[in-house]
């Protein structure tokens, strides 16, 4: 009866080292998957949970997290018969943790060949520039069919990247020496069309001093010309002065009964002369007697008026 006790003891250790080991805390971001007698049972999200010993189990523990598998380069061909390596990074998130855990053996190995094939049927109907050219319709198009594929799964495929790829080095060195052709090329054009706008701009430089110097020369013309019309008016000017005055001192000179008298008998005649040509009458009448009269007198006023 002694060892009663000390069984006693043993048996609470016992019993709280059983429930010790099945309390459960399940952490942010994770889940369990519980079976019961080798069924499924539930799944334990975030919180303590207490497992009944000898009949359940934890089958296996989930990740909510987004996680990333970088695949090994994988040999493609494409619709030209190019043979290149590409390597791909597939971001994915486990929604359900019981399809996840009974959907498929080994999810990740499963992922990764369905990647591999996805991407061999979409490069296949391109060719080589498509395939170095359409990163992002790759891209969309593996995401869409693995997201597809692996919705049994428990799986959302969030993103699919291509990380590189990789062509033949003979396919690689002729895209070199492509590029250094263009690139020659480009350097060519520039330093043409560099050469041809210095050109322009030269020419039109040259067109510019041209047509200011032929203005300076216009102006400097015009100025000239404007002197010397200047100076011929001031001489004219001048001599039409001196001749004013040389006029004013003759006709001072000049007597003023003769100027007076030439100017009363050139009227007296201009007014004869009209008397005889209004009287039609007495004109005809005299004609002929008159007509020796008449032209002295005519005569004699345009001598006096261009002497006088």
């Amino acid at each position: 009866m002694p060892f009663i006790p000390i069984i006693i003891i043993i048996l609470v250790v016992v019993l709280i080292l059983v429930l010790a080991t099945n309390l459960k805390v399940v952490q942010q971001s994770k889940a369990y998957v519980i079976e019961r007698l080798g069924a499924f049972h539930s799944v334990w999200g975030v919180g303590i949970h207490f497992k009944v010993p000898f009949l359940e189990r934890v089958a296996k523990v989930v990740s909510l997290k987004e996680q990333v598998v970088d695949f090994p380069p994988q040999p493609v061909i494409t619709k030209d018969n190019v043979t290149m390596q590409i390597d791909t990074v597939l971001y994915f998130q486990i929604t359900d943790p019981k399809l996840y855990a009974y959907g498929v053996e080994r999810p990740m190995s499963a992922i990764e060949n369905l990647s591999v094939t996805t991407m061999r049927n979409i490069i296949g109907d391109m060719d080589l520039e498509q395939t170095l050219t359409s990163r992002d319709t790759i891209n969309s198009q593996m995401r869409a069919l693995l997201d597809e594929a692996t919705d049994p799964w428990g799986i959302k495929v969030n993103r699919v990247e291509v990380k590189n790829i990789q062509p033949p080095p003979d396919i690689q060195s002729a895209m070199e020496k492509q590029m250094k052709a263009e690139r020659e090329k480009r350097e060519a054009v520039l330093r043409a069309e560099g050469q041809r706008q210095s050109q322009i701009l030269v020419a039109e430089g040259e067109k510019e001093s041209m047509i200011l110097r032929a203005d300076a020369a216009k102006q400097a013309a015009i100025k000239k010309a404007e002197g010397e019309a200047e100076a011929i008016l001031k001489v004219q000017r001048i001599a039409d002065r001196q001749q004013l005055v040389c006029i004013g001192n003759s006709q001072a000179i000049r007597p003023l009964p003769q100027r007076g008298l030439a100017y009363i008998y050139t009227k007296v005649l201009q007014c004869c002369a009209e008397f005889f040509f209004t009287q039609l009458s007495v004109f005809e009448f005299f004609r002929k007697p008159c007509t020796n009269h008449i032209v002295p007198f005519l005569s004699l006023s345009t001598v006096s008026q261009t002497v006088f």
